[in-house]
């Protein structure tokens, strides 16, 4: 499928300064002497900062302590149906079982003046006991599902609107029987600034829209941000736009942890401090948590990483003329057993 919108073209190349003009010599003498001065000062700064790796670490570290901030989360024991609708919490097993973990990824969209409003981005990120391989698992905002302590049914991003996280992975919990093991909020601005940070991203576009056709595509972070809000232009509505967040998670993480960006002290500083503003972690998920995570990941290749989008039946109309999606329940338990024992790898819907 291709899309309508015409490919850019490239702007025309500017006309050549006349050779035989002895008057633009002495220009162009200075621009190159300039621009030479610029990359050499560029250069001087990118090895002050490898060298003196104690203040690059210091810089680094100050700004992740003095940007992420933490908050409660993640739902208090037994409370909101915590517990997941009476069932016991999970007890490990195995040494993998207790080294994998599942963070639940909340991405907001709030307008000005909105608290709480929408919870558009919903993804449980298995990381495996060895830190070989990543599975990020899509909540389509439509799954009508039970919100403990509510009545009735609801979509599941309306929990983040009643009761913020603690309440999402409280229902993700009564949904799937998986006790999240730490949450991590933010807000969709932020996707802007850390793709071009990194100097963009090319992410795989499997459905084309409007100004997106099918095929391997580099996107600025205006771009980028575009690209994963599109959902009524989709074939599949939401389960479409999770799949393209996945995809440009997947991008902006293989770019993150590529070369490119950590041999680079300076794209990396700016990454570092654009992924962490207005990052919100809960309680238990110390910075220096974080950064243990990060340096076992670092070795992680696009293989490595897998998306599924949670099991899901059929859509329906509800009375009030929403359509939703209804979970496929054999298959959330199913799911949620995988993640708790730490075999994504080898599951299949």
């Amino acid at each position: 499928m291709q899309s309508d919108t015409p490919t850019p073209t490239r702007p025309a190349a500017e006309p050549s300064e006349g050779l035989g003009d002895d008057r633009a010599a002495p220009r162009r003498r200075w621009v190159r002497r300039a621009i030479i001065s610029v990359v050499a000062l560029a250069v001087a700064l990118a090895v002050a900062l490898v060298t003196a790796v104690g203040g690059y670490l210091f810089y680094l570290n100050r700004t992740v302590d003095q940007n992420v901030r933490h908050a409660d989360l993640l739902p208090a024991a037994g409370a909101n149906g915590s517990a997941g609708a009476g069932q016991p919490a999970p007890t490990p097993q195995t040494a993998a079982e207790l080294e994998s973990m599942n963070v639940l990824l909340v991405g907001s969209d709030e307008l000005p003046g909105e608290t709480r409003a929408r919870s558009d981005v919903i993804i449980v990120a298995h990381l495996d006991a060895d830190r070989n391989s990543v599975t990020l698992v899509h909540f389509p905002r439509d799954l009508y599902v039970e919100i403990p302590g509510r009545s009735g049914r609801d979509r599941i991003n309306a929990a983040y609107r009643y009761g913020g996280v603690p309440l999402l992975a409280a229902t993700i919990r009564s949904l799937t029987g998986l006790q999240v093991d730490h949450a991590a909020q933010v807000d969709f601005e932020r996707f802007t600034a850390m793709t071009d940070a990194v100097g963009g991203v090319d992410v795989r576009v499997e459905e084309a829209s409007p100004g997106f056709p099918v095929g391997s595509q580099g996107m600025n972070g205006d771009e980028a941000l575009r690209f994963v809000q599109e959902r009524k232009m989709l074939s599949q509505g939401d389960i479409s736009r999770g799949r393209r967040e996945q995809a440009f998670i997947k991008a902006l993480l293989l770019k993150a942890l590529s070369r490119d960006v950590l041999g680079n002290p300076v794209r990396f500083a700016s990454f570092v401090d654009a992924a962490t503003k207005n990052l919100t972690v809960d309680n238990n998920f110390s910075v220096a948590d974080l950064r243990t995570e990060a340096l076992r990941m670092r070795n992680l290749r696009s293989d490595d990483i897998r998306f599924i989008t949670a099991p899901q039946g059929r859509f329906f109309t509800t009375a009030g003329g929403a359509m939703v999606i209804d979970p496929d329940r054999a298959g959330m338990s199913a799911l949620g057993k995988a993640l708790r024992e730490d075999r994504m790898q080898g599951y299949r819907r």
